[in-house]
């Protein structure tokens, strides 16, 4: 596989310009002052009345002046680390500014096999064969948990889904969560394997997300949530799904203040909980299809909407969770290639620092496709060509060699060639570039069959742990509710 670089900047593509980024700024301000953001939770409550909030207890509103709404984002950092494994930081992401990073999503119900055009309920197999193909493809940057174990009681999920991640990848891994239980005993996990909790805080390899409801609510169990990972210092996301026409209004413009209100109410309390915490600005915002009222994830509107997200989070200096690269069909086919295609050039040019979804996604964010995961790979190589750009300097423009080779020369022996082939040109990892008579001598095989190639030669490929084999034995002994087969 050809590794695409990580990290690059990104802000080319502007939806939005600077009276726009104004205009939704000042409305959400007035959303906060005028209408308020509902808190189910007391204890969270609590926090914002002790800051200065107007608290109406009977029915959990909470209104917040423009000032203390800018006060209190300021707290978090602009920018975060997201780390990997490797001790020499080769999977390391700096997260803010305008720096691009493209990775899984989470969390779909269903998993389409590697050659399959049908999909079942996913188990928690699925997460470790996942991994495994994440860790294997180089233009992937991160493992989000990408779907939901079916075959575990809610209460182990947690440990369990983060547990077969830690073993079979030493990629940054980020998962949404579901207990404060199960978030306790992840973060010891994770100390255990990082060596004291101190170290894990020094280079976080796990992070966690939470979600506001749209429009303006914070639940308790989310609340409880996000305290939780905040109290341990853990990176959290806050990332709020407004989708037009439903739970925000029908334009986009309504939308992104409706998203901007709901997540930075999550920055906001998470920086209450515990000032300094790295939480990411989060954006799923998309549209519904009128017709059903279905939510679409494949929808060009989606592009733009977390473009412009990614332009909001700038503003407020926050690093960005956004989302791209779903397809709506419910197959590998043309489809699936220009939706996922359109969304995530579209987000990585405009700066998106932390995109998710961007491989694997079938179906409405429903299925997530082994096969895709290939295909996606593939497509982020090509994305973050694009966000990198064309470099202009006396070296890349090569007068001295233009001159020397003259009319009618060529370029194809000269040292200039050799020194930059590899570096100027992405080389595709799964594309078909013979001529037809080659291809036809190889099989004819198509992309998908290609993906599904390559996703049965890692599968079929020696297990080999992330996690030391004494660690392992130690994490089986303390963690409770841990399946056996997940740390062998």
């Amino acid at each position: 596989m050809v590794k695409a670089k990580k990290g690059l900047p990104g802000g080319q593509y502007r939806p939005l310009t600077d009276q726009d980024i104004k205009k939704i700024h000042e409305t959400s301000l007035r959303v906060f002052a005028e209408v308020g953001v509902q808190v189910n939770f007391a204890e969270a409550r609590e926090l914002f009345r002790k800051a200065g909030a107007e608290i109406d207890d009977a029915c959990g509103i909470v209104k917040i002046s423009g000032d203390l709404v800018e006060e209190l984002i300021h707290k978090a950092p602009s920018v975060i680390q997201l780390c990997g494994r490797e001790e020499n930081g080769e999977w390391d992401c700096e997260v803010g500014g305008d720096r691009v990073y493209m990775g899984t999503g989470g969390t779909a119900l269903n998993v389409q096999d590697p050659g399959s055009q049908n999909c079942r309920r996913a188990i928690l197999q699925d997460i470790i064969n996942m991994a495994r193909i994440v860790n294997a493809l180089d233009n992937i940057h991160f493992y989000m948990l990408n779907v939901y174990p079916s075959d575990l009681p809610v209460e182990d999920v947690d440990v369990n889904r983060f547990g077969s991640a830690l073993n079979h990848t030493r990629k940054h891994i980020m998962g949404g969560v579901y207990t404060v239980s199960g978030v306790k005993n992840v973060v010891k996990m994770a100390e255990i394997i990082a060596g004291s909790p101190e170290r894990l805080r020094e280079r976080p390899f796990i992070s966690m997300v939470t979600c506001p409801i749209s429009p303006f609510k914070l639940d308790e169990s989310y609340g409880q949530l996000t305290m939780e990972a905040a109290r341990n210092r853990i990176p959290v996301v806050v990332p709020t799904e407004p989708l037009c026409g439903a739970t925000a209004p029908v334009t986009l413009a309504g939308n992104l203040v409706v998203q901007n209100v709901d997540t930075m109410a999550g920055v906001m309390l998470a920086q209450l909980t515990s000032p300094g915490t790295p939480t990411l600005y989060g954006c799923i915002s998309s549209i519904t299809d009128l017709r059903d009222m279905k939510y679409l994830s494949g929808a060009v509107e989606m592009g733009l909407m977390n473009a412009a997200a990614s332009q909001m989070a700038r503003f407020y200096q926050l690093p960005i969770y956004a989302t791209a690269g779903m397809s709506d069909a419910k197959v590998n086919d043309a489809q699936t290639g220009y939706e996922s295609a359109i969304t995530s050039l579209m987000v990585a040019l405009a700066g998106g620092n932390w995109i998710h979804d961007a491989a694997g996604f079938l179906e409405f964010c429903m299925t997530a496709s082994y096969d895709k995961l290939v295909v996606d790979n593939e497509i982020i190589g090509m994305v973050m060509r694009a966000v990198e750009g064309i470099e202009v300097n006396d070296e890349t423009l090569a007068f001295d060699l233009i001159k020397k080779t003259g009319p009618g020369g060529h370029f194809v022996s000269a040292r200039h060639t050799r020194k930059h082939m590899r570096s100027e040109q992405y080389v595709p990892c799964l594309s078909d570039r013979e001529e037809r008579s080659k291809w036809q001598a190889a099989g004819a095989i198509n992309a998908t069959d290609r993906a599904t190639k390559i996703v049965n030669e890692i599968l079929n490929s020696p297990i080999q742990p992330a996690v030391m084999s004494d660690l392992r034995k130690r994490i089986k002994t303390e963690i409770p509710g841990l399946r056996s087969f997940v740390m062998d």
